[in-house]
């Protein structure tokens, strides 16, 4: 062939390519326009009532996904296609599109489908019956390149646009420069990683993975993916994604909804006590008391020394009489009570009933006996009417709430932490002692659901704040109701008699109606409805950094998960809280035993083989068997280390000098270190929350947890433990270095 015909060749792939997507994206801006457009129409027209309506409908599309969806994929809608040896083809995008005939054939299919298997799992030994797999590389909506992959070595055709590695866009994509949010991996997703996208979503899955793995990419891509296998089950529970900290995130934010999925609930353990934020820092050592299994036991033991005995009567004035509570008699009922097995809360109304059938018993047997006899003179009625006159006596209250008061999780964790003594140990109480007044950390949120589990709440509260909303909507809707009316009246004053035949709202619908009507239009997501609800069952829960949670965290988030649908997904390895569990059967085995699946990740994407070296000699240092994951590339770049007398200068001048032409560096440094280094660099705050998006950041070790950056600074590294280290020194996909003014880890030294 000559070059000219090969040249016209290669146009008209991408001639083909371009107008294929040219027509997806027309269909796509055709369903955005008249979405929009509806919208816009029924506004321009002023009709309230159609507004609502509207308005109402896009919200629900909205929820749905699918204005997200369309929104999202304008960065590549279609990004491979996928021919089979018979002849057929399939392109493959991030949602699926289909004609609007009546046989609804596929135009575009969806990365998830079992069709699109293939363009992930094929391989020349297992072509899985195609003949070439093509990755299609855009530029907004132009198309830049294609690659494809021949699997079918008997088939003589070429394009030119063949791919000899197949690995172009996979090294493409690791090599482009970072932006300080997650992209997704849709494109490049690994036969490895496929695999565990794809798995069932019942019970526990772990999926670990030494850094730069893609742990938290597939874990991502596993929620979209069972949001669009399970949809009907999902979409009602919700997905909660529990990660380390706010600016991760942030970090991973943007994902799920270039996915076109929106019904995911993104948090912190701190973030899971609806109306409880966690400001505060815990120290090491109080985080890990307060991260114990057995604080559980500890906090059951503060809510029954909240079931208190007199000290050591209680006089009550009742009728010109003293009736006196001892011991006895109150632990009478205390026991009484605490047989019916309720939660604290709960059980009040129980204990209330058990004091004041006591002192009714009492004052019957002052007021009712024959002083000849000893027998009782009272019939039922009299002691029904002595009982309700006790019920109506503040006093009597007043002593139930001393002896068995309503309690919430709040009051209860504080008036604890505030004082533990006799509770834990002496250095416990010192680690976790604390002011009332002190804002919340992120381990008192277990502390809290664990207080709101054996407190429960007495749902005679509950009916009363739901009577009294009720009766505030019935109000609120017959104003509404009022208000037509009166519009309606007027309107027809100067009508005729049988105009004013018209039936309006008013004679249609009364208040209560009208108001239960409203109650059940609820237009939150599942997600949003979960985030205000502490009892929510999710249909399924992602964790990342899994390693990192206490105990205690794991009982929250097991409560969440009644029906153990699970992924998590973490390094022990890289554990670093003095809380962590650390192995997976650890934080297993109480609740699930030995029934749970692992699966390992053992490719490096991230970290070029020069970096991964360098870290992984920092891990071998206590570990000598320590196997890290194994980079799939180079750079030829070693990182460097250096010793300065001053840090500030230096860390200032290393910055110039690492920061890229594009993407992101981050200074990795011990947190008491940051006010002195920030005011050394430009646009850099101290203690605020890092912006990931900024060019340059400053984080500890801890906050670096499952970001990455195309150069990283270490600062001080003799000051972190082993794991830390690990962590700061595994985040660069480029470009890495070290400087210290104290002595080196021995691991790092040798390395110089």
């Amino acid at each position: 062939m000559s070059n000219t015909g090969f040249q016209d060749s290669e146009d008209t792939e991408l001639r083909q390519e371009q107008q294929f997507i040219d027509g997806l994206y027309a269909r796509v801006d055709a369903l955005r326009g008249h979405t929009e457009g509806s919208v816009t129409d029924a506004l321009a027209q002023g009709n309230t009532p159609m507004q609502a309506r509207l308005e109402r409908d896009i919200l629900v599309a909205e929820r749905s996904g699918l204005l997200a969806a369309l929104n999202a994929v304008d960065g590549s809608l279609c990004f491979g296609r996928i021919d089979l040896t018979s002849g057929i083809s399939h392109h493959i995008g991030r949602i699926g599109l289909r004609t609007d005939d009546a046989e609804r054939t596929p135009v575009l299919i969806d990365w998830r489908a079992d069709v699109a298997r293939p363009f992930y799992l094929a391989t020349g030994h297992t072509p899985m019956g195609l003949r070439r797999r093509r990755h299609i590389s855009t530029d907004g909506r132009r198309v830049a390149a294609l690659h494809d992959e021949i699997l079918d070595l008997g088939d003589a055709t070429r394009t030119g646009h063949e791919d000899p590695s197949g690995d172009a866009v996979l090294l493409a994509a690791l090599n482009s420069a970072r932006t300080g949010r997650m992209g997704d991996i849709v494109q490049t997703i690994q036969a490895e990683q496929d695999e565990i996208i794809r798995a069932p979503h019942r019970g526990v899955l772990v999926v670990e993975g030494g850094p730069g793995t893609g742990k938290t990419a597939v874990a991502l891509h596993r929620a979209a993916y069972l949001l669009y296998e399970h949809r009907e089950l999902l979409a009602k529970r919700a997905v909660l994604i529990v990660g380390p900290n706010p600016a991760f995130l942030g970090y991973i934010g943007e994902v799920l909804p270039s996915l076109g999925e929106t019904g995911v609930l993104l948090a912190t353990v701190g973030e899971l006590f609806p109306g409880v934020k966690a400001t505060a820092t815990d120290t090491r050592e109080a985080a890990a008391v307060k991260g114990r299994a057995d604080m559980a036991d500890v906090l059951a033991a503060v809510v029954r020394d909240r079931q208190a005995l007199p000290d050591p009567v209680i006089a009550i004035e009742h009728d010109r009489e003293i009736l006196m509570l001892d011991d006895d008699l109150v632990n009478m009922a205390r026991e009484r009570t605490r047989a019916a097995g309720l939660q604290h809360n709960a059980a009040r109304e129980h204990f209330e009933g058990h004091i004041l059938n006591t002192l009714t018993d009492m004052v019957a047997e002052r007021i009712g006996t024959d002083p000849y006899d000893g027998s009782n003179l009272l019939d039922p009625s009299d002691i029904t009417q002595i009982r309700d006159e006790l019920a109506e006596n503040p006093e009597v209250w007043s002593a139930i709430d001393q002896l068995w008061p309503r309690v919430t999780p709040q009051r209860l964790v504080a008036d604890f932490l505030a004082a533990p003594e006799g509770y834990v140990g002496d250095e416990d109480a010192a680690a976790i002692r604390r002011p009332v007044t002190r804002a919340w950390t992120v381990a008192d949120v277990p502390l809290l659901d664990e207080a709101a589990e054996l407190l429960g709440e007495d749902d005679r509260v509950a009916r009363a704040r739901a009577e009294r909303e009720r009766e505030n909507q019935v109000a609120y809707a017959q104003g509404v109701l009022d208000v037509s009316y009166a519009s309606r009246t007027y309107e027809f004053d100067d009508k005729d008699e049988e105009d004013s035949e018209v039936l309006s709202a008013h004679d249609i619908i009364d208040a209560e109606r009208f108001a239960e009507r409203h109650e059940q239009d609820d237009h939150r997501s599942a997600a949003e409805r979960a985030a205000a609800d502490r009892t929510w069952a999710f249909g399924h829960i992602i964790v990342d950094e899994a390693q990192e949670l206490s105990p205690m965290a794991w009982r929250l988030l097991m409560r969440r998960s009644p029906t153990r649908s699970m992924t998590l997904v973490g390094d022990p390895a890289q554990t670093a809280e003095p809380a962590g569990v650390g192995s997976w059967s650890g934080i297993l085995q109480p609740y699930v035993e030995d029934r749970w699946e692992h699966a390992r990740l053992g490719v490096n994407y991230r970290t070029p083989a020069e970096i991964m070296e360098l870290a992984a000699a920092v891990v071998r240092a206590e570990n000598p068997d320590f196997e890290p994951p194994s980079s799939v590339r180079s750079t030829g770049v070693r990182p460097w280390i250096r010793a300065t007398d001053d840090l500030p200068g230096a860390v200032a001048k290393a910055v110039e000098e690492l920061t890229p032409v594009e993407g992101r560096l981050a200074v990795i440094a011990p947190r008491e270190l940051h006010r002195r280094l920030a005011a050394r660099l430009d646009g850099v705050t101290a203690g605020a929350e890092p912006d990931l998006t900024h060019r340059v950041v400053l984080l500890d070790p801890r906050q670096a947890k499952g970001l990455e950056f195309d150069s990283v600074l270490v600062v001080e590294p003799g000051r972190y433990g082993t794991s830390d280290l690990y962590v700061a020194l595994t985040r660069a996909t480029q470009r890495l270095g070290v400087l210290h003014t104290g002595a080196l880890p021995t691991a790092l030294g040798s390395c110089r």
